[in-house]
């Protein structure tokens, strides 16, 4: 083993860089990796020459060397058909929020009435995939129809098994004719070269050597998922249709007794779960933890941090892997938000952090006074961004399927705070109140934090109700929701720290340029940081109402909704920072409110059309079918026995149709006038008495698996 990996895995033991390079393979199991075209398998198919080329691309995040590029195709070409492929594909992911691929065999006429098999350079890096059925926001005519996928060589190509044969999937950006960002990925990709040119800006100003290399971000989310028996899903429009349960009677056992979380996992999710490591590892995606969640039926896989960009591919690939392995199992796996009212939803952790030019992870408390000043610039920028740009931080997890999930008991409120834990806390107010002393003593930089309280490795109790909580060597944005592309998040997260970067940067250049000392500078900028931003600070429960009225007090958005949320976009300060690194232009930025805009109308009208149909077709009958049988029951029962308690249930259920049927008719209306607000509250009107009707309703005439037998019926 190479020292410099020896140093990684000691670094990733004492989590000081807290990440994954995706290519242990002699850590894991012979077949991790077999399924990806790594730089180890590169070096094995390419020339001297064309792999030191490449490696430096994929290393350095650099473009391909047009001259090797039909060699790298070639090779490619051969280790997929070695593994099965027929054909490749340029995976890419538009504005849709899932993934995309067109499918083109490797075939090719030889001249002689024959077919050969050929994958050319151009190819590789350029596809034409029809741009005219994927959102734009504005962005383009809808007859235009050209859009280019071009290959991201920093994230493996992998192969993507079937039933019959195995596809080549490339992963690529996807941009329009004269272009303009299509996808998640081309602003990501801006994003992090936004972020590592400020990293490495003031990097240069700690003295570090940043000639020939770059910062980047690690990524780990943590996904969580339902599963439930197939069966039980196909009984049920709104599950197929919308992904979640329009109507449902919260069961008597679900998951008060708290006996779920961290059990003994069921025989049959347990093949599934076995399946699902088996299959990620063979395609190099690092899965390492699994386990029961909260609710009934609720699970969670988390994988070890790797790069930022590769992590967001992984993730993807992960979701798609985990509802084909599902339906193999005779079960159904749910990524909505919230499938279940009353009942835990699913997020997906977005475990973040920055790794240096020095190759240090900045986030990770030091044991010298340098690194202790390295974390604590990179913190404060962190508090200034998340203060700052709070609203828009809040857009990115923005999602009609989220709006149900954030703010209740599993998951934090819409209010962006973060959480910093009480010894870090504490340290961050002695920056404010300026106590700290400035010297410099053999090259080693101190910003008086040798005279704080040395940090151990987990310096922070986990706070499950914070939004944005440092948990030891990274930040955990808990608010995106489980079924969303996380390229958002991480694009504004990386796109604000940036900016803050750029501030503190602006600043000490402006204060070296007039000959003042380092270590002061940077005292007093962290020192009105800390002065200037703290209220975004709270290590409180986030639940309660106190901190709701705290929060207002302190002058925090609380964007409690998609509509409000998406507002945010428009505001002259956030299209300023996205425009100035680079990463959206004015243009795109608006597409992304049109786009997020008629999603939410979509889901919405969806969600609301199904609702009243299964109320219409299914439900109202259902229950009518009952009432005429409480009805001619009393009837022939008569004088001769007591019917009292029976005439008040046949008045509580008749009066339930009443409301559930006024109910679907205003639900209707609001339908045919595309009112997003209306439509939402008719469905949570028109649930009350169909979930009502369902505790009343005999089994045998309630057309819908119940919760119970979905949630605790699935092993």
């Amino acid at each position: 083993m190479s020292q410099a990996r020896e140093e990684v895995l000691q670094a990733c033991a004492e989590e000081e860089n807290h990440c994954c390079d995706g290519n242990f393979s002699e850590h894991l199991p012979e077949y991790f990796g077999q399924n990806v075209f790594s730089l180890k398998v590169m070096q094995e198919y390419l020339s001297p020459k064309a792999y030191v080329s490449i490696e430096k691309t994929v290393k350095e995040g650099g473009k391909l060397d047009p001259s090797i590029a039909d060699e790298v195709a070639e090779a490619m070409k051969k280790w997929a058909i070695a593994k099965g492929a027929t054909h490749f594909t340029h995976w890419f992911q538009p504005l849709t929020g899932t993934t995309a691929e067109k499918h083109d065999s490797f075939i090719t006429w030889d001249g002689k009435g024959g077919v050969i098999l050929s994958f050319a350079g151009k190819e590789l890096i350029q596809g034409e995939p029809d741009a005219s059925s994927f959102p734009s926001g504005g962005l383009r005519a809808t007859f235009e129809a050209r859009g280019y996928t071009g290959w991201d060589p920093t994230s493996p190509a992998f192969i993507k098994e079937g039933p019959e044969g195995a596809t080549l999937c490339i992963p690529t950006f996807y941009i329009g004719y004269h272009g303009e960002a299509l996808d998640k990925k081309t602003p990501l990709l801006r994003s992090m070269g936004a972020l590592s040119r400020q990293i490495c800006r003031l990097a240069n100003l700690f003295g570090i050597d940043t000639r020939g290399k770059r910062a980047y971000c690690t990524l780990g989310p943590e996904q969580e998922y339902f599963l439930i028996d197939k069966a039980h899903y196909e009984a049920r429009m709104d599950l197929v249709q919308t992904g979640r349960t329009l109507f449902g009677r919260k069961p008597a056992k679900h998951q008060q007794q708290e006996d779920h979380y961290f059990g003994a996992i069921k025989p049959r999710v347990m093949a599934f779960m076995e399946e699902l490591d088996r299959t990620l590892w063979g395609l190099g995606i690092p899965s390492k933890t699994r386990h029961n969640e909260v609710a009934p039926a609720q699970y969670e896989i988390a994988p070890i941090y790797e790069d930022l960009n590769t992590g967001v591919d992984h993730n993807m690939i992960a979701m798609e892997v985990m509802r084909q392995l599902a339906d193999k199992h005779g079960m159904v796996c749910l990524l909505h938000e919230k499938p279940f009212a009353g009942i835990n939803g699913s997020g997906k952790h977005n475990n973040w952090s920055v790794v240096g030019p020095d190759g240090k992870n900045w986030l990770y408390p030091g044991k010298t006074p340098h690194e202790n000043a390295k974390f604590l610039a990179t913190l404060c920028a962190i508090i200034k961004a998340v203060d700052t740009y709070a609203d828009l931080l809040r857009v990115t997890v923005a999602s009609a399927g989220n709006d149900h999930r954030l703010g209740a008991n599993e998951a934090p409120p819409a209010i962006v705070s973060i959480f910093l834990g009480d010894q870090l806390f504490d340290i961050v107010e002695q920056i404010e109140k300026g106590g700290a002393k400035s010297s410099k003593e053999g090259g080693v930089l101190h910003v008086g934090v040798d005279s704080l309280p040395q940090l151990a490795k987990d310096t922070t109790d986990r706070n499950r109700t914070s939004p944005f909580a440092f948990t030891g060597a990274k930040f955990e944005f808990r608010a995106v929701g489980s079924n969303m592309n996380p390229s958002a998040a991480n694009m504004v997260l990386n796109t604000i720290v940036a900016e803050a970067l750029s501030d503190i940067c602006d600043q000490l250049e402006a204060d070296k340029k007039a000959g003042k000392e380092f270590n002061a500078s940077l005292q007093k900028i962290l020192q009105d940081i800390v002065k200037k931003h703290k209220r975004v600070l709270f290590n409180g429960d986030n639940y309660t109402k106190e901190w709701h009225a705290e929060a207002k007090k302190r002058g925090l958005p609380n964007l409690k909704n998609t509509p409000e949320a998406l507002e945010a976009i428009k505001v002259k300060k956030n299209m300023a920072v996205m425009v100035k690194h680079g990463v959206l232009s004015e243009k795109e930025i608006t597409s992304r409110y049109e786009i997020n805009k008629h999603a939410y109308e979509t889901v919405i009208a969806l969600e609301g059309d199904c609702a009243a149909a299964m109320a219409r077709t299914q439900l109202v009958p259902a229950a009518i079918e009952y009432q005429r049988e409480l009805a001619e029951t009393i009837k022939v029962v008569g004088s001769s026995g007591k019917t009292t308690a029976q005439k008040k249930l046949l008045k509580t259920v008749s009066g339930l149709i009443e409301d559930a049927i006024t109910s679907t008719e205003a639900l209707e209306s609001a339908l045919a006038k595309h009112d997003a607000a209306k439509t939402f509250a008719g469905m949570a009107a028109l649930r009350e008495p169909i979930d009502e009707l369902e505790g009343l309703v005999p089994a045998n005439y309630w057309p819908l698996p119940s919760y119970a037998e979905m949630l605790l019926m699935n092993a």
